[in-house]
């Protein structure tokens, strides 16, 4: 059996791909039972194995998420302890949160594997406790990039790169559907992101104001967050007119179907994009990328190619990649061209063979024991 545990179920990158994860690893017939966090209604409610639920609730108040989170992961624990899980189980622990099923599964000599999408965890004494705990408990570690496995730094623990899948929905839309500018009178400009500053929002509204003259570009903000907290994060009036905001979306492909260039402005001195599974999304549709100049980005993306390396602090370089691709039809073309071949390299099915290559030796090495505590 492989138990997942995971904290907050939305639709951002880590649930997703732990969604893949769960199908990839469960359609070879392995049993399994997925945890989460009760905060959230997103990308695991149809992960296809039964789901158990323990106490969360995250706020806008750091001091008070930070005291609900801990809580939570003794509540986890108990969970854990109440489910009597076999004896060969794997506990499968998505992102570096979710810590008490660590300390259960090293108490309860369970085989732990941890599967990493984050770097950025604050504050500084949390994340050392976290990285200190997969160091001491954990038999394997996935990475999704080169960049995520040298800037995290786990040491005595194996570890291997498994880059993040583009969803078999996507995939199969995006790769069937057609790519050519303008398809709705005007260059659609399209960004996934958090309603956080450090993801870009700043920098994507600045942009937006800069070309405001250009009637034949518009910019459309899809925000991970309801509307009462994209309404606090980012007021109406606050917006140029030529940008178009949404509410969070369990259907992207909705948006990339309709762009003509997807972005991730990130900012690269307050957050690093590990991977950037919006990127390859956009890429599956044929969409050029302009994407941060460091973290997982340029091992997806080659400068030029794909798209363009941005810092997005350098609002001058932002503005004159986005227009090249604005007024220079075939450069767009032959970069879309590129980003639909690129995109092969992120199907589900690469992903689940390679996972199952990790997996396969730590189910091998399991005593093979079926009854439980």
């Amino acid at each position: 059996m492989i138990v997942f545990c995971h904290l907050l179920n939305d639709n951002s990158g880590s649930p997703i791909v732990l969604r893949e994860t769960i199908k990839a690893l469960t359609d070879t017939g392995e049993d399994a039972l997925l945890f989460i966090g009760s905060q959230g209604n997103g990308a695991l409610e149809n992960s296809g194995v039964p789901i158990r639920r323990y106490w969360y609730r995250r706020s806008r108040f750091r001091p008070l998420t930070f005291f609900t989170y801990a809580i939570s992961q003794f509540l986890l624990y108990h969970a854990l302890s109440k489910a009597k899980l076999p004896a060969n189980s794997i506990i499968y622990i998505n992102t570096l949160l979710p810590f008490g099923a660590a300390i259960w599964a090293h108490r309860n000599r369970r085989t732990l594997l941890y599967h990493l999408h984050e770097i950025s965890v604050t504050p500084e004494s949390l994340k050392r406790f976290l990285v200190r705990l997969v160091e001491k408990t954990a038999k394997r570690a996935l990475f999704v990039s080169e960049d995520h496995r040298v800037r995290l730094s786990i040491s005595r623990v194996p570890t291997a790169i498994v880059p993040n899948p583009i969803s078999p929905t996507i995939a199969d839309l995006g790769f069937a559907t057609p790519y050519a500018t303008r398809r709705g009178g005007r260059f659609e400009v399209l960004m996934l992101a958090s309603p956080r500053d450090f993801k870009g929002v700043p920098e994507f509204l600045k942009l937006a104001r800069q070309v405001i003259t250009r009637l034949d570009v518009h910019f459309t903000l899809v925000l991970n967050g309801d509307v009462a907290e994209i309404a606090r994060y980012l007021p109406a009036s606050s917006l140029p007119s030529n940008v178009e905001v949404f509410p969070r979306t369990s259907t992207p492909e909705m948006f990339y179907s309709k762009a003509d260039v997807l972005l991730n402005l990130s900012r690269v001195d307050l957050w690093v994009e590990t991977f950037g599974l919006t990127i390859v999304e956009g890429m599956a549709f044929g969409l050029p990328v302009i994407a941060p100049i460091v973290g997982g980005p340029p091992e997806i993306v080659t400068d030029g190619q794909e798209g363009f390396l941005v810092d997005s602090r350098d609002s001058a370089a932002l503005k004159q990649r986005l227009l090249s691709l604005v007024d220079e039809p075939n450069r767009a073309l032959a970069m879309s061209e590129a980003a639909r071949r690129r995109a092969h390299d992120f199907t589900v099915e690469r992903f689940a063979k390679a996972l199952q290559e990790q997996i396969g030796p730590l189910t091998n090495s399991m005593p093979n024991e079926k009854n439980t505590e």
